[in-house]
């Protein structure tokens, strides 16, 4: 196999608008371990649905993430100014480094997702998740609850605020504009407007810790920029990092672990009656729902020249890894890789936090979170259900980010049901 599009093939088109994640990622599949692609903006890549593959290439030393070194579309000035998902190759934080820059950028991050730190929290992830539970008592039996963006959508975005010191001020904002750096149906002007209100606030998170420090990873990336470690922007991509990295990956984890529990109830009897764990049901969920789609971009700094596949990468070539695709490959999982099993022995194989030295730094922080609030959860409303059937349930206008726009609920039956 090439890297030549056969003449009777034009390249796959992402759907930009997520309408079927997984349809999409089974007719990738199909096509390969990996495929020529238009990601929206008819920016040409690869995309990856083999795990073997994606672990290999995400490994490999000639494969870098920096679009300003190593991705001659971007430097030659082909990549229009106002493609809508030009944040995702020119941030320049860790997501976005290369090599020794990787290292350097990635290293003040470690204080935020380090194991002692992340197991600090749990007594607030706990406080924090009994006060929105406390707060969803407030709908009346038979009313119909928003549960992602009442518990799924809130509780990461509180706790990544004590992470990073947010003032209580700036809550609202920060929830309101994180969501959109996700939405890739976005058109130019809707992404520009997007990006501008998350640096304005990003920017003004920083004046006012600079202002007022304290022991939290805010103040410590201050630090690092005042002592000349970091850049400005730097700084503010560094932000904006762990906001993701803390925020987008658990919400939609929690976000699809209620929507397989309620969707699969003897799965959710196997956890209830202890046949199975909550932590095998949290694994099965990031396998079968990966929460992050797909990932942009990967950039081959030389040719590569897979030798299982017979695939060869071009020097400059631009990569997107499709980790929906590859947590249910039928070769790994089996033939039943479409089911939610929670005593599945492969689920824990999945890259659903990806794999290598970019292996996502909020993941044992995102399994905490959905250790404390799915059982927390249950247990305070064992009547849970949904409140329409799950395939009016609406994907959100992604194809990297994987939840739904909304989850309706009914916490407790009305008194006559």
């Amino acid at each position: 196999m090439t890297t030549q599009t056969p003449a009777a093939r034009r390249p796959y088109r992402i759907d930009g608008t997520g309408t079927d994640i997984h349809a999409e990622a089974a007719a990738l599949r199909a096509l390969g371990p990996a495929t020529r692609v238009e990601v929206p903006g008819d920016v040409a890549a690869w995309a990856v649905t083999d795990p073997d593959l994606i672990r290999r290439l995400l490994t490999h030393p000639d494969v870098s993430k920096d679009a300003h070194r190593h991705w001659p579309a971007f430097i030659d000035g082909e990549i229009p100014a106002d493609w809508p998902l030009r944040v995702w190759v020119e941030v320049r934080n860790a997501l976005s480094a290369y090599g020794s820059e990787h290292t350097r950028l990635r290293r003040p991050l470690a204080a935020a997702f380090n194991p002692r730190r992340v197991r600090s929290l749990r007594r607030q992830i706990t406080s924090i998740t009994r006060q929105l539970l406390d707060d969803l008592g407030d709908a009346v039996p038979g009313e119909v609850v928003d549960l992602r963006a009442r518990f799924a959508w809130r509780l990461p975005l509180l706790v990544v605020n004590v992470v990073l010191g947010v003032p209580e001020d700036l809550h609202d904002g920060f929830r309101a504009s994180i969501g959109t750096l996700f939405d890739t149906s976005r058109n130019e002007q809707e992404a520009a407007a997007a990006y501008a209100e998350t640096y304005r606030l990003l920017n003004l998170l920083v004046e006012t810790k600079s202002m007022q420090p304290d022991d939290d990873v805010t103040s410590a990336l201050i630090a690092g920029h005042d002592s000349g470690t970091l850049s400005r922007q730097e700084l503010l991509d560094s932000l904006m990092l762990v906001i993701g990295a803390g925020h987008e990956t658990t919400v939609n984890l929690l976000d699809h672990s209620v929507v397989n529990l309620l969707t699969h109830p003897e799965q959710h009897a196997l956890v209830t009656s202890g046949q199975a764990t909550w932590n095998q049901a949290i694994e099965e969920t990031l396998r079968h729902q990966a929460p992050i789609a797909s990932i942009i971009m990967r950039f081959a700094t030389r040719d590569i020249e897979d030798e299982p596949t017979g695939l060869v990468f071009r020097q400059g070539d631009a990569i997107v890894i499709n980790y929906a695709a590859a947590n249910r490959a039928p070769h790994i999982h089996g033939t039943s890789a479409d089911t939610f099993n929670v005593t599945r022995t492969t689920a824990r194989g999945h890259l659903a936090f990806g794999h290598g030295p970019h292996f996502c730094p909020g993941a044992p922080l995102a399994r905490l979170e959905a250790a404390i609030a799915l059982p927390m959860l249950f247990d305070s409303y064992p009547l849970l259900r949904l409140a329409v059937p799950p395939e009016e349930l609406k994907p959100l206008p992604s194809f990297i980010s994987n939840g739904h726009k909304h989850i309706p609920v009914v916490l407790r039956p009305a008194a006559n049901s």
